[in-house]
């Protein structure tokens, strides 16, 4: 598989498991299918549009490439037909948000060299790219943004976005620092949510110095 084909088989499997974690979170919320396609849709290409959009690569791939569209709309059916099958998975948007971070954060770096820019921008825009539907989602869906919490989140896609930057700079090959990022990207969130690893925050404190 050449690196074009990579790419969008990794894109579409990020819209995918991104498209199931929008479809479950928006059901859980109480909202019609018209409602469930909707955030299924934004979650899927919402970070991916904001890339494209950065790279000045109008207009965006999740708006004209029908494939990007079919598969969000497959997930949201699946989740809503099959909703039983989905709801039997341990967690499921945790699982297929996890998934889809790494895949977006690894998929948003590549783009971004493709392009031919620089590593600093290569890994921004990963981490925009997997984190940019999940914001998308926890606002239309009236939530606090997961990544403004203590949760770590766009750390993970952080990490996995620089080793596919490194890996590349480095001369290793796309399939293996590609699978190494998404292994640490989703190990890191795994375990972090498993042993409640939360990033440290400021402590709050009024003007008599008490807490």
């Amino acid at each position: 598989m050449n690196d074009h084909r990579l790419f969008t088989a990794l894109d579409l499997a990020g819209t995918f498991a991104f498209a199931i974690s929008g479809a479950v979170a928006a059901r859980n919320r109480g909202l019609d299918w018209f409602g469930v396609i909707v955030i299924a849709f934004t979650v899927a290409c919402g970070g991916g549009v904001l890339r494209d959009l950065c790279l000045g690569a109008v207009p965006p791939a999740g708006l004209t490439d029908w494939r990007y569209l079919a598969v969000a709309m497959a997930a949201a059916l699946m989740t809503i037909v099959a909703s039983k099958l989905v709801v039997r998975l341990e967690h499921p948007v945790t699982l297929f948000d996890s998934l889809g971070l790494g895949l977006f954060a690894v998929t948003g770096a590549q783009k971004a060299m493709i392009f031919d820019h620089n590593a600093e921008l290569a890994i921004l825009l990963g981490v925009a790219t997997a984190v940019g539907g999940g914001v998308m989602r926890d606002l239309l869906l009236n939530r606090v943004p997961v990544i403004l919490r203590r949760e770590i989140y766009a750390s993970a896609a952080l990490v996995a976005a620089a080793i596919e930057v490194a890996g590349e700079r480095l001369g290793w090959t796309s399939s293996g620092r590609t699978w190494v990022a998404l292994a640490a990207c989703f190990t890191l969130r795994y375990l972090s949510l498993r042993y409640k690893w939360n990033l440290p925050r400021s402590s709050r404190h009024d003007g008599n110095g008490a807490d």
